[in-house]
Formats: C-alpha cells, structure tokens, sequence
C-alpha cells in the first residue's frame, strides 16, 4: 500500500551525508534510500557526495577511509535540532566546521567532501558541460552569500569541475531563455554537473536493434561477432535519466553499458596483445540458465617504448554546434586531452561547416599555448559539410604520418552531416578507405535535440577506431584523460570472437547484446572483413545467456519438416570453445587463438564481484530495451550490483547505482 503520509524534510537532515558515505545500516538507512529512490533533488545531492568523496580520494591520493566512526558520526547527528540550520549549505558549512576539528589530523579527504557539497547541489558548475537542455528534472533555485574559498575551487577543478582558467563556479542557476524560439523559456538544473531542462528530444536517430532470441545449436552452432569498446550508449542512457526521460530502446546497446567499466582481468603474458578470460555462475534472472562471460583485456599503455602521437582535431563547427553543450564542452574537452600529451607529438587542427579549412597546421606540442590558442578562437555557424572535413583530416594526418607512433583523426561532432556527402553509405566507404592509410578514427559526439547517434557509431566502426558520447567535462576527462591510452593508442585491430557450442551439454544460447556487431559463420577466417579494435588498456567483455541440457526449454521452435538431429551424451565434458582472431595495427594478417572452456557449475552468489556487477549492468540494459530477462526488475538489478561495487576508485559504478535509483521513478512503457 502507498504511503500517502507528508514527506519527512531531509534538507536539514545530516543523515543524509552519513547515508551517502555509508555510515547508515538499520531502518535509517531503509528510510532515506526511500526518500532518496523518490526524490530527484536527494538523488541528485546523494550522488555529488558520493562522486566527490570517489574523486577527492583519488585526486588527493589518500588511503584515509572516508566513513566515520561511531565516535565521530555521534558528535554530528547529535547535533541538537534547534541548532540546526534550515538552510542545507549553511547546515553543511556548519558541519564542515566541527568535523574538520574532528578529524584534523587524518581525514583531509572527508572535510573535502563536506566542504565542497554546500554549494554543489544546485550552482552552475562552469566548464563541467551540459547534457541538457532534456525533460522533466525539477530545478531549484539558490543563491551563495560569497564566492567560493579558494581551496573550494581547487578541489573542484581537480576533480574536473570548473574550467582551466575561470574559478568555475556560478552563484546561481542559469535562465536560458527561449531558445527553441517555441515560447516556452528552458531553465537549466543540476545533477552532478549535467544540465538539464525541459526541451523535448528533436530530431536525434539511433539505428534500430534487432534483439536476437535462443539458438539450438544443433542447428546454430557458432556465434560470431565483432568486438566492441564503444561506451557512448551508456553515456547517452544517463543523459535521458538524468533528464528524468525513458531513453528510446534504440538508443541502449547493451554491450556499451557493460563496457563503460573496467573488470578485474588478467594481465596479458609475453608479447600477447592482450588476454582472454572465460567464466560462468548461474543467470540471476533466470536461475536454470548458465551465464557465461568472456572477457579480454588489453596490454597496458606505456608497457613498452612510449610512441609518439600524430593526431588531428576535426571540430564541427556548423550551426547546430552553436549551443553550450556542443561546441564550448569540445574546447574544453580538447584542452584536457592536449594537458595529456608530451612535447614531442603534434596536434592539427581542422574545421568543417559549409566549408573546410585547416585553422592550426601539424604543431608540437611543446608549442602549447599556439595549440590551446587555435581551440579557443573557434566558433560555431553554417551548414555541415562533414565529408570535405574529412578528407582534409586525413590529409593532414598523412603529411605528418608517425611511423611508429599513434596516427589519429578525432572527430567531434554532433553527427548532423547535411552538406556535401550526406549518403551514409558513401561516408562509410570514404572512411574504410582512408582507414587503409593506417590512420584512425575517435569520434566524439556531443550536444541533444538532433544528436545523429548510427551515424557516429557506423564512422568509428568503419574507421578503425572508437565512439564515446561526452555528455559533461567529467565524461570528457574519463575518455581522453583516464582512459587516453585505450582512447587513442590500438593494440589489436579487426578482432573477431567465434564460440563453438557443445550440443552435448547446450540445449540453447543467446548472445547478450552486440546486435549490430554479429557476423556470419565465414567471415572469421575471412582476413579482409573489417572488425572491431582493442585500444592500449581496454577490457572487452560479452556475456552468452546459455540453456543447459535437462533445463527448461527455451523459445526455440522444433523442426517441422525434418527429424532433429540427436544429443550425443559421450565425449569432452566441455560446454564451448571460443576462438578469437586478430590483426596487429599495422599487419593485414590474422593471429588464432583458441580456448576451449568447461563450466564448474558455480552460483551467482559465489561468483566474482566483478561477473555480478557486469551482470547486473546487463540486465540493467534489458530492463531499459524491455527485453528478454527472465524474473528481474529494477530493484533486483541495484540489489546485485550494489552488493558487488568492488574497487570504485572514480566512483562509476557508485554512479551507475543511482542511475538505477532514477530509473525506478520513471513510468515504464
């Protein structure tokens, strides 16, 4: 039965700070998860805090543990009532105050948290990006009585929050007007630095999916496909959750959510390129069911001599990209990724609108400020003639080809390519070609309402390279900062994964997401279909939804016009083999490697956190397509992945969990 009793007021609450460090158990915690699971605005405040701890721990490089002791979280939840301001930055400066005389001597992490989280819930955070304007997130409004401490700005901008040159933050929410020029001002909220608002989804496209069901493999028996490290669908499905929006089933490509995070695997051996891993326990959606992960992890940026970066910078600059979270987040993403790079690689820089033009030749990077000068000067207006931009690009890659190093054209776009090649077909036959040069393509998609999704996925798959959606600066920070090497730096190229089904000990199996990565049977002995890339560092993981024999019987209808072909119950014991196939970046022939994998029959229980959060992320996505998943809901999903959080040293997949939170308070279709 619905509670239909008045709200308890949580904004006075400091619970709600023991609640997101994890000082809470018992019937208080039960309460304000509640309030939390309810509430966008203590979801939106939850999360900050949480976030922020993961960074500042990681920022500062302290072991101190973040949570309280008894003694400690007594001295502040016995604050008296009266002395409680109702003001909850004033609350939270008044805690800063008495926890920093707590803990002086050891928890510098902990008062960072506390001091920065009086202002972070609903100040405009300068130069963290927008995702917005979107639909439905409340705005609330506030004021700061003086500027932010200096030390308050510091550890904003480590975290990522804050431009590299302003002090980042604003004092108050921003009135955008009436852009749309539809009459009805959009006002800009908060959530962990994304923006929000009340625009409807214009005309954005995502190529649609085509889930595949179980397959007898009597009849079916290779899965072939090619791997994936693309993470941007995760990014976009936070965008519309954030936005309080059901995002569209197309727009969820299961295999990108589970791959947004890294997994625990092992490290490649000799001069391998990288590791192949195989594991299984029990389906947590359907317990009958087998789950099987294959994992593949790449070798490590910098294992070996350091290579120098050849890159080249092609901005959209058309019309479409004249709002704040298009072109003013690519300026500032590209300033942190040109922070990363060493004074001997070279950056050029390229822009199209109704036309192309070369703004900042091949430039070293010791030459810095010349390079952040030329991202600074751009500005936006024009048609989109995307095709003349990348063939220039690539010229200006080949002018100054690395030999030994990394050759990389990073497309930053919203995807709206309206002039000159607008065939999509054509565009990707352009880009296969150019990638024959040994030039690679990133591509990075920014900004909402016409956001051309299959169009940026399809260039990074023909280019031999990868697509991330930055939909904040910490967004842009993670791909081109913390993950640089596997952004930028390919390892393995045109890698194609093959499994072999025992029908002996198999009734059915289905390949969890990577619908549009599948291939046929012979194409993995064919060296010249183009595959998926491995980048320096990446870990790949697929997950295979398998029906052991004596289990219940999947969906898959029997033969009617010929006799099915018989069981053999004798022979290896081993429930698949999986084969893989790769290139070396600069070889146009494929490596073999084969593993053949017996399933020891473990639980989900038992099973390693890291095969039940990937799971958990998994059936997260299958819940979002409303797809095939057995018995599991919402709340099962935050149950197995809450339990299963691991390392979190970014403070992901704590992310993740709200973003969860957030689903559960969306009408469903």
């Amino acid at each position: 039965m619905k509670n239909e009793s008045a709200p308890h007021d949580f904004g006075d609450d400091p619970r709600l700070t023991a609640y997101a460090l994890g000082e809470l158990a018992g019937p208080e915690r039960a309460e304000i998860a509640r309030a939390v699971a309810a509430s966008p605005e203590l979801a939106h405040e939850v999360h900050e805090l949480e976030t922020l701890a993961a960074g500042l721990r990681g920022a500062l490089q302290v072991d101190t543990d973040l949570r309280l002791d008894d003694e400690r979280r007594a001295k502040i939840l016995n604050v008296p009532a009266a002395a409680r301001p109702r003001d909850r930055r004033e609350l939270v400066r008044r805690l800063v105050s008495a926890a920093a005389g707590i803990v002086i001597i050891g928890t510098l992490a902990f008062m960072g948290v506390l001091s920065i989280s009086h202002y972070s819930r609903s100040a405009r955070l300068d130069g963290h990006g927008y995702i917005g304007p979107g639909a439905g997130y409340p705005s609330v409004t506030a004021t700061r009585e003086s500027p932010p401490a200096a030390e308050e700005v510091e550890a904003l901008q480590s975290l990522g929050y804050g431009g590299d040159e302003s002090p980042g933050v604003i004092d108050e929410l921003e009135d955008v007007g009436d852009p749309t020029g539809q009459g009805e001002p959009i006002t800009l909220g908060f959530y962990e630095g994304y923006a929000v608002g009340s625009e409807e989804r214009g005309t954005e496209a995502y190529d649609p999916i085509s889930e595949s069901g179980f397959r007898d493999p009597r009849r079916e028996p290779l899965s072939t496909f090619s791997i994936d490290v693309d993470t941007a669908s995760y990014a976009n499905v936070r965008r519309f959750l954030v936005q309080r929006t059901v995002p569209p089933r197309d727009a969820v490509r299961i295999e990108e959510l589970v791959n947004y995070f890294r997994y625990d695997y092992p490290e490649p051996r000799g001069a391998a390129p990288f590791s192949v891993s195989v594991d299984s326990a029990g389906a947590p959606w359907e317990p009958t069911h087998r789950l099987v992960r294959i994992g593949l992890k790449g070798r490590a940026p910098g294992a070996g001599v350091p290579r120098v970066k050849n890159l080249v910078f092609l901005v959209d600059v058309s019309g479409s990209m004249d709002e704040p979270e298009k072109l003013p987040l690519v300026q500032r993403s590209l300033r942190l990724l040109v922070g990363e790079l060493a004074p001997e690689d070279r950056v050029a820089l390229v822009v199209y609108a109704g036309a192309s033009g070369l703004v900042l030749p091949a430039t070293p990077v010791r030459e810095r400020a010349r390079i952040l000068d030329a991202i600074e000067g751009l500005s936006a207006g024009g048609s989109t003639n995307g095709g003349s931009g990348i063939q220039l690009a690539y010229a200006a890659a080949l002018e100054h080809f690395a030999r030994e190093g990394v050759n990389r054209v990073i497309l930053a776009t919203d995807g709206d390519f309206n002039v000159g090649i607008t065939d999509r077909g054509e565009l990707l036959r352009l880009i296969e070609e150019k990638a024959k040069s040994g030039v690679f393509l990133s591509v990075l998609g920014f900004g909402t309402g016409n956001l051309k999704d299959g169009t940026m996925e399809q260039l990074a798959d023909h280019g031999n390279g990868n697509y991330a959606y930055i939909d904040s600066l910490a967004e842009a920070r993670k791909v081109l900062v913390r993950e640089m090497g596997a952004t930028l730096e390919t390892i393995a190229k045109d890698v194609k994964i093959q499994v072999e089904f025992n029908p002996a000990r198999v009734a059915a199996w289905r390949l969890v997401g990577y619908e549009n990565r599948q291939l046929a049977a012979r194409d993995f002995n064919d060296d010249r279909k183009d595959a998926g890339e491995i980048g320096a560092g990446h870990t790949v993981t697929a997950l295979y939804e398998i029906t052991p024999i004596g289990a219940e019987a999947a969906a898959v209808d029997p033969l009617r016009y010929q006799a099915p072909v018989e069981r053999t119950t004798g022979g290896t014991g081993e429930l698949l083999t999986v084969k893989l196939r790769y290139k070396a970046p600069a070889s146009d022939l494929s490596e073999l490697f084969t593993l053949p994998f017996t399933d020891d029959g473990a639980s989900f229980e038992d099973a390693a956190p890291d095969f039940r959060f990937a799971a958990a992320v998994a059936a997260f996505g299958m819940c979002l397509r409303d797809s095939q998943r057995g018995h599991v809901n919402l709340d099962d999903v935050y149950a197995w992945a809450g339990r299963a959080l691991g390392e979190d040293p970014h403070g992901d997949r704590r992310e993740f969990l709200r973003l969860v939170e957030l689903a559960m308070g969306l009408n469903w279709r």
